[in-house]
């Protein structure tokens, strides 16, 4: 059969049932060009224009929810895996002290916001291309893309490091900032490259729905090789640099690592002729990941914003020192614990939402969301409370001059819980419209640098953990406003109610044992009977659904 016959078949079948079976008003189907004659029209174009119908919609979100546990699964194992990180901040705080930590700490925390410069989004862009290359079975393309991307992002940020290297030596006299930190970030400032790596090739793995690389990345090779790296940089003699020289080293072999198992992907696969501009390819990357660096620089500049001010007012606020910023920054890195949970639903997430959308099948896409919704509630919630009950205690594993970083680990702690929770939102606008995540991002961002200028200077430590809750607070509003406004994804309060109603009877005789027991054993023991008691309203909650779906 002719290829426009088989095409004007296509369109007219699909009138056919648009004429049979009504839509809902939030599914928006493309419609094929009627001008076929005027152009040839490829496979993937006309891939991407026919809908599934909607009539097996919950068969779909079934099928879609079995692929998202295990993709689930195995980025759980991996953000499991990341925190034996942790062993290497351990040794930081233990061996050179709460000084050394702080001074590192802000020195990454500038350095991870850089390198967004560095990758220009290109790591969140590329697996939306590759899901959408991959939805039609354009492995050429796929190849082609993975190449791009790479080159693109390396050599970015080498650019990006040796500008701001060379703009630290020239400047450094009039930044007012103290001189150690100074030296830790024109050092720390090459590992952006390995960064850049290791960020852009587990993208593509994730594009091709291959969770289990970051496992091995990021999970393994990193923290393994970054705490080899640091012990022998303090038997070497780098003494107070040695934090850095082992992340310097850590992040380049976890990206070499990274790249290595996103390129056997593409080893037994050949391109048949098929013939991809690469330069045509990395101008589509660029103008769409143009957005996407911005609000994600705007973001991770939010996310350290707090640490980053807290270091700029030390000496000049109440209670913030060199040590006070050590102790913050575990309590951040102890808090960020819950931003990974995230990670464990968004990898996988990203490139379903992609796919759904890109063939029109917003329905599927909602009720897929509101599932992940409820799903990270369940996990959010008892960590949250755990950390808000027992901080101190939890943070005794750093040392003693810790324990006074409890009165700030539960706030932060829910401001990260807010963070990781909202970010389903922010997956779901990114591959639709980038540029509403900007605008959300750019009033997050105003709000949380007013809010920590203001509260920093009048409330030291326990201001910029108020001031951190806050703009995430604005942010999630803003992005519920634009799913249920703008996109038209209907929310219900039954999605995420079981959860919170859990947590809240389960908190009332955790707070019982707090008031009435001291110490570590009132923190443990509250901690406890919340977690015993918000378990037996999961169980109960997740036997009824199955009796419900038998």
């Amino acid at each position: 059969m002719p290829v426009q016959a088989t095409v004007t078949s296509t369109i007219s079948g699909k009138r056919r049932l648009a004429a049979l079976s009504p839509m809902p008003r939030n599914l928006e189907i493309p419609q094929v060009s009627d001008r076929v004659g005027e152009k040839p029209v490829n496979a993937s174009e006309i891939a991407l224009d026919v809908a599934p119908p909607v009539v097996d919609a919950p068969a779909r979100v079934d099928q879609t929810g079995v692929e998202l546990k295990r993709g689930a699964f195995l980025n759980t194992i991996a953000m499991l895996a990341s925190n034996f990180r942790g062993i290497f901040t351990f040794l930081v705080a233990r061996l050179l002290g709460p000084a050394a930590l702080g001074i590192f700490s802000v020195a990454w925390s500038t350095t991870d916001i850089i390198s967004k410069i560095g990758v220009l989004g290109l790591d969140n862009a590329i697996t939306t291309f590759i899901a959408r290359s991959e939805v039609v079975g354009d492995r050429a393309r796929s190849r082609s893309l993975f190449q791009v991307a790479v080159v693109l992002g390396v050599v970015q940020s080498v650019i990006t490091a040796v500008i701001m290297i060379v703009a630290l030596r020239f400047f450094n006299d009039r930044l007012h900032v103290q001189p150690q930190m100074v030296s830790a970030l024109t050092l720390v400032l090459c590992a952006m490259p390995g960064l850049a790596l290791y960020r852009i090739s587990t993208a593509v793995s994730r594009g091709m729905k291959v969770m289990q690389h970051d496992i091995y990345s990021r999970g393994l090779v990193e923290p393994v090789a970054t705490t080899l790296a640091f012990l022998l940089a303090i038997a070497v003699g780098f003494n107070m640099s040695s934090p850095e020289v082992a992340a310097i080293l850590g992040t380049a072999i976890s990206g070499i690592t990274a790249v290595v198992l996103a390129s056997l992907l593409f080893r037994r696969d050949f391109a048949n002729g098929i013939v991809v501009s690469r330069v045509g390819e990395a101008k589509s990357l660029i103008a769409y990941a143009a957005p996407i660096s911005i609000y994600q620089l705007i973001n991770a500049f939010i996310s350290r914003l707090d640490l980053l001010m807290l270091g700029y007012f030390v000496g000049r606020a109440p209670g913030v020192t060199l040590a006070t910023v050590g102790v913050y920054s575990a309590v951040i890195g102890t808090a960020n614990g819950l931003r990974k949970v995230n990670q464990a639903f968004n990898p996988i997430f990203a490139p379903v939402v992609a796919g759904m959308t890109a063939t029109g099948d917003h329905q599927v896409a909602s009720a897929t969301y509101a599932r992940l919704a409820q799903w990270m509630l369940w996990i959010l919630l008892p960590l949250v409370m755990v950390l808000s009950l027992a901080g101190s205690t939890i943070l005794l594993i750093y040392g003693p001059a810790f324990w006074q970083g409890g009165r700030w680990l539960g706030i932060v702690a829910l401001a990260s819980a807010t963070n990781a929770f909202v970010s389903l939102g922010e997956t779901v606008i990114m591959v639709q419209r980038p540029h509403l995540n900007l605008l959300h991002s750019s009033i997050t961002c105003a709000v949380a640098f007013a809010g920590l200028l203001w509260l920093i200077p009048r409330f030291g430590p326990l201001g910029a953990a108020f001031g951190i809750l806050l703009p995430y607070i604005v942010q999630g509003i803003l992005r519920y406003a634009t799913l249920r406004w703008v996109f038209h994804w209907k929310d219900s309060w039954s999605d995420i109610s079981p959860p919170l109603i859990a947590a809240g009877i389960a908190i009332v005789p955790a707070l019982v044992c707090h008031a009435f027991l001291s110490g570590i054993a009132g923190q443990v023991t509250s901690a406890a009977v919340f977690l015993a008691v918000f378990g037996v309203q999961w169980w109960q909650h997740h036997v009824h659904r199955k009796d419900k779906h038998a």
